[in-house]
């Protein structure tokens, strides 16, 4: 039997659920200006990636790369999802 697949599956579902949070929490105390260090942390993650010479591990370092990049999607979404106040705005922004 080969468990690659699962373990990818797995660590995929762990990344993006990892990054919810950390959108959240970054457009809180950030604001929609942090979203350049997704961009690096998505184009470095995609580069590792191409380096690693192990399936499992350079496929989550991709995975993690788009992660970072999608997130800079979610981060201006949250921020609309708080103007429409379903979730806080921090009070001095």
């Amino acid at each position: 039997m080969y468990f690659e697949g699962i373990i990818i599956g797995m660590g995929a579902f762990l990344i993006i659920g990892i990054f919810h949070p950390i959108v959240i929490k970054g457009e809180y105390y950030i604001g929609k200006k942090i979203w350049p260090i997704f961009l690096i942390g998505g184009l470095i993650s995609i580069v590792i990636s191409l380096f690693v010479g192990n399936l499992i591990l350079s496929a989550l370092i991709g995975v993690l790369g788009f992660t970072f990049l999608w997130s800079i999607h979610e981060i201006i979404e949250q921020e609309k999802r708080v103007e429409k106040g379903w979730f806080p705005k921090k009070p001095d922004k």
